[in-house]
């Protein structure tokens, strides 16, 4: 499909900067066989008892990193994690390096260069007595590009999910950050079952589709795991005719990399590069919770072949006129299969 049928415009103003406080004050846009105005605390009115809910537990780090080369200031932002304190990341200026140069970070965290690529990416090996100890003390939280500002010490809590356990993330699963114990609460009072899955988000969610063609997209891979716990309840779910609710595209990711040909989860602890554009048959989940997606992107290509296209075209149109509020620090949108 042509990369430019998911292009919109977005006014500028509508990109949230800072969070809903609280975090269950946003907004909520019910996208079915009609667009309906709601918000994140009437979640449960649209779910029913013996539902269950898909939440992504990864855990975001602060992967943002300001050292030197020498007397050159280096910028490093955390991509991807490719073995035992080896990373993949982008420095800027990229250009300045040299396979072989070590970036100090702070005393006792240094890094050395073992890859280079033309993209600005580089290979960097850590060395540290503790790299995630290391990391939170010198690091900061690696907020989006488009919000445009330097992170502040709130955003340590705010760009985070109250149920995150599994740190690896380099951006946060941005639906479950609406969640609050009391809307949590409300869920399991109506009976909505939770469970979790991981997801550790990479910096290509963000990533416009550069290729005129999805066809020619690659897409970047994240690691996922869903134990065989979590598995046999969604799969005892399905079979019950009970509805899986996503929490993120992350864990709609999750969920159809894991389900096999029968339509069954299998647990797994593996790398997954899943690319769905409008045509895809969705195996597993019913409903997805997510936020408003940025243009062209591999995301907004997942709810329009979850909803539909023209649908979500229209939704977004509407979003925009009413004022909501998009990407990770926006409202939220609660998606039914297009079925």
């Amino acid at each position: 499909m042509k990369t430019s049928l998911f292009d919109f415009e977005l006014p500028p103003e509508r990109i949230a900067t800072e969070p809903a406080n609280p975090r269950d004050a946003s907004r909520m846009l019910v996208v079915n066989d009609k667009i309906q105005d709601s918000k994140i605390l009437d979640l449960p009115d649209f779910l029913n008892a013996g539902d269950v809910m898909v939440f992504n537990n990864t855990k975001v780090i602060p992967a943002r990193l300001f050292g030197k080369r020498g007397e050159v200031n280096i910028e490093v932002t955390l991509l991807k994690a490719l073995g035992h304190d080896v990373w993949q990341a982008f420095a800027r200026p990229g250009k300045r390096l040299k396979i072989g140069d070590t970036i100090i970070f702070g005393e006792g965290f240094s890094a050395t260069v073992m890859a280079k690529h033309e993209s600005g990416e580089v290979g960097l090996q850590f060395k540290s007595a503790n790299f995630l100890e290391s990391l939170h003390k010198f690091g900061t939280m690696p907020l989006p590009p488009y919000m445009k500002r330097e992170a502040q010490n709130s955003d340590n809590q705010n760009y985070q999910t109250i149920y995150a356990s599994r740190e690896g993330a380099v951006a946060a699963p941005t639906a479950g950050l609406h969640f609050t114990e009391r809307l949590l609460k409300a869920l399991k009072d109506k009976g909505i079952k939770i469970v979790y899955v991981t997801l550790h988000v990479g910096a290509g969610t963000f990533l416009p589709v550069k290729a005129e063609d999805t066809d020619d997209h690659i897409m970047h891979s994240e690691y996922i795991e869903i134990s065989e716990e979590s598995a046999d309840i969604i799969n005892k779910a399905k079979q019950a005719g009970r509805r899986i609710i996503a929490v993120g595209t992350t864990s709609l990711r999750v969920l159809e990399s894991a389900t096999n040909a029968n339509g069954i989860i299998e647990p797994a602890a593996k790398e997954t590069d899943i690319f769905i554009t409008p045509g895809y048959t969705f195996k597993i989940v019913d409903v997805l919770l997510t936020n408003f997606h940025l243009p062209r992107s591999t995301l907004f290509m997942l709810v329009s072949a979850f909803s539909g296209l023209n649908k979500m075209k229209a939704a977004y149109s509407h979003a925009i006129e009413q004022n909501y509020r998009f990407y990770s620090y926006g409202d939220a949108c609660l998606l039914f299969a297009n079925l």
